[in-house]
């Protein structure tokens, strides 16, 4: 049996000492520990996938948290099931004693156990997901109903703005010219002349120079 461990950071301005010091308290050698920094979205990560493949029949893989394997419930399932079923090797979760898929003293079938508590996990993460989203949705549309409007404030035409028009249309002016004279990007410059010619302002959010 080779205890093999595995350590995540999602930036490289992150530290990982923590986890590798977990991993070799716990029997793992440094030279077997796989250390990727990239956010745990998916599994396509470069020392992950060196060590999946480093994996043999009776060896365990060993990871502080399930969070530092993955974030996604379902292809942390996936990954597990490759692991524990075509690799033959075992997992261990340092935070989580009952995901480890290794026989356990009472003679129940670790991998079992770890199942369970895995799809648990994952039915419990995805009721979470469903249920910031509809906070958000109900969120934003109580604000809504109060009012609030989300995004960047409009920005306000100037005191100035039907003279440097008459200037602009006039031909004194250039189209940049007169943005500046505004102080605004040409593009918005641009979308108020179009909202005057549709008689409202529809304008988005813009920004100043």
């Amino acid at each position: 049996m080779i205890l093999i461990g595995y350590a995540r950071v999602s930036t490289i301005n992150q530290n990982e000492d923590r986890q590798i010091q977990e991993l070799i308290k716990y029997g793992v050698e440094e030279k077997r520990i796989y250390i990727d920094k990239q956010s745990g979205k998916d599994f396509h990560r470069p020392s992950y996938m060196k060590m999946l493949k480093r994996l043999k029949k009776g060896d365990v893989l060993v990871v502080k948290s399930i969070d530092r394997l993955g974030r996604n419930y379902r292809e942390i399932q996936e990954e597990w099931r490759i692991i524990t079923h075509k690799r033959n090797a075992d997992i261990v979760v340092l935070d989580m004693p009952l995901l480890d898929t290794r026989e356990q003293p009472n003679g129940i079938t670790g991998t079992f156990i770890a199942d369970l508590v895995l799809q648990v996990l994952s039915y419990v993460a995805q009721v979470e997901r469903e249920n910031i989203k509809q906070r958000q949705a109900e969120g934003i549309a109580s604000a809504r109903l109060r009012g609030v409007r989300f995004g960047r404030p409009t920005l306000e035409r100037p005191d100035s703005y039907r003279d440097v028009i008459k200037s602009f249309e006039g031909g004194e002016v250039t189209r940049q010219e007169a943005a500046m004279l505004l102080n605004v990007s040409a593009s918005t410059f641009d979308r108020w002349r179009r909202a005057d010619a549709n008689g409202y302002d529809r304008s988005p959010s813009v920004r100043p120079l």
